[in-house]
């Protein structure tokens, strides 16, 4: 008789799964909700919380003072499609495969992202925005679909929106629809502060039309670096990429560079607004003492730094990226604070997880922040490895290991790995190649074996 409850409890189960995907008995209110933003191209320092005192985002300052700001978050890969699928996986590009736009997940790689984990274990979950991995737009994974394949349009015809609001508008419409008794998990994906490609200089960024007067009576200091004796600097190759080419559309004067910048920020002060409106519906709804809100980007961003534009290598503006953590169950001696360790976007998805109470896939390589949100970790990663594996003519694949000094990049070109050591103590802007100095070829090899041993340990299954 025990064996055939056990096999009929056993068959329902299957069915549930089968059905719904999820696992029964998950209505604990106990659980968190969490909102996940994500922008594009936002690189760290365009943030009020982050020490910009002429951007304006007010909400996301906010979050950071109730919360936790990261101040060293890092990507992993530089570009859209990989960094978005690394977040979702937790996991190295070595190892989850997807170096391209047109790659999705496999149906078995799906089922370790964090939103399929969390499905299973009873949340609501929804997904809003740019989708950015592999051409197949995962609508059946999802309680709530409302992405877009491509870049998409600011001002589409079809729409009488800016992108920003109507993504606003379905990320509010699946909040209204949630309740009290089932978690839920929303990502939402802004396109902004993404150019439009393709478009002539004065519509590479696109804000909307109620923003224009915004920013007009300051003007912003270019990068330090930007200037014409740091690009004579780079090598060859760099100074005639991709990241040049799109420089040129944006930065190549002064009026082209307040002009960029300023709607680049402007299209950052649109996220700020809808951040605001979806808060506004959590505290409407009594959502809001329950809700994890995590913000971040998929990547960083030049800004005319070293005479370039885009992302994709190795510099500081390319990889780092803002990262605030604002949970309302903290106690309060533990918000506000701003935590110096380096985080990775595959970091994401473990703390998802873990905050969700679910379980953390084995194949998952990121580290949960749970620990250093709650303020009980005294040990964190020293150094971490960066990969730029896309294949493109005018954009060389790159390799590296960023340690807390220490910055060693390796370009894979044809003809061979070009090296480059830079000493972020003294040279935080990395001015100063160092990988040629006698003096300094024993921290070059140390640092050219580690990164041999991580791209293989990363790599492994």
């Amino acid at each position: 008789m025990a064996r055939l409850q056990v096999g009929v409890w056993l068959g329902t189960l299957s069915l549930v799964l089968a059905t719904t995907g999820r696992l029964p008995g998950a209505e604990a209110p106990s659980r968190p909700n969490i909102l996940l933003l994500v922008t594009d191209d936002q690189r760290w320092d365009a943030l009020g919380a982050a020490g910009n005192r002429l951007i304006r985002t007010p909400h996301l300052d906010r979050l950071a003072a109730g919360g936790v700001l990261f101040k060293n978050c890092f990507c992993t890969t530089s570009i859209c499609a990989t960094s978005r699928a690394s977040l979702l996986c937790g996991q190295w590009a070595r190892r989850h495969g997807i170096h391209d736009f047109a790659t999705s997940f496999s149906p078995q790689a799906w089922r370790q992202t964090f939103p399929a984990v969390l499905r299973r274990c009873g949340y609501r979950v929804g997904f809003v925005g740019k989708w950015g991995v592999g051409r197949t737009l995962p609508r059946q994974q999802y309680d709530f679909f409302a992405g877009f394949a491509g870049q998409g349009r600011y001002f589409d015809p079809k729409r009488p929106q800016h992108m920003t609001d109507y993504l606003t508008d379905q990320a509010v419409k699946f909040l209204q629809g949630c309740t009290p008794d089932e978690p839920f998990c929303l990502q939402v994906s802004f396109k902004a502060a993404h150019c439009q490609d393709g478009q002539p200089w004065r519509l590479q960024f696109q804000p909307a039309k109620r923003y224009a007067s915004l920013y007009q009576q300051v003007t912003i200091p270019p990068p330090l670096t930007a200037r014409e004796e740091y690009f004579r600097r780079l090598p060859p190759f760099l100074q005639t990429s991709e990241a040049r080419r799109r420089w040129q559309v944006r930065f190549a004067n002064p009026e082209m560079f307040q002009y960029s910048v300023k709607n680049y920020y402007r299209l950052i002060t649109g996220v700020d607004d809808a951040v605001g409106r979806m808060l506004a519906v959590l505290r409407q709804r009594k959502l809001d003492r329950n809700t994890v809100v995590i913000f971040t980007s998929d990547n960083g961003f030049y800004l005319g730094d070293y005479g370039l534009a885009g992302k994709w290598f190795m510099h500081e503006p390319s990889i780092r990226l803002p990262l605030v953590i604002y949970d309302p169950r903290l106690p309060r001696e533990l918000t506000g604070r701003q935590l110096e360790p380096m985080v990775l976007t595959v970091d994401l998805a473990p703390t998802i997880l873990e905050l969700a109470g679910a379980p953390v896939p084995a194949a998952m390589q990121g580290r949960s922040l749970v620990p250093l949100l709650q303020g009980r970790c005294t040990r964190w990663r020293q150094e971490f490895f960066y990969e730029h594996l896309f294949r493109h003519r005018r954009i060389p694949q790159s390799e590296g290991v960023r340690t807390r000094r220490w910055k060693y990049v390796r370009y894979l070109l044809p003809e061979g790995p070009y090296e480059q050591l830079f000493d972020l103590e003294t040279d935080p802007h990395e001015l100063h190649d160092l990988a040629r100095q006698r003096q300094h070829q024993n921290v070059l090899r140390l640092l050219r074996r580690r990164c041999d041993e991580l791209a293989r340990q990363l790599a492994a299954k």
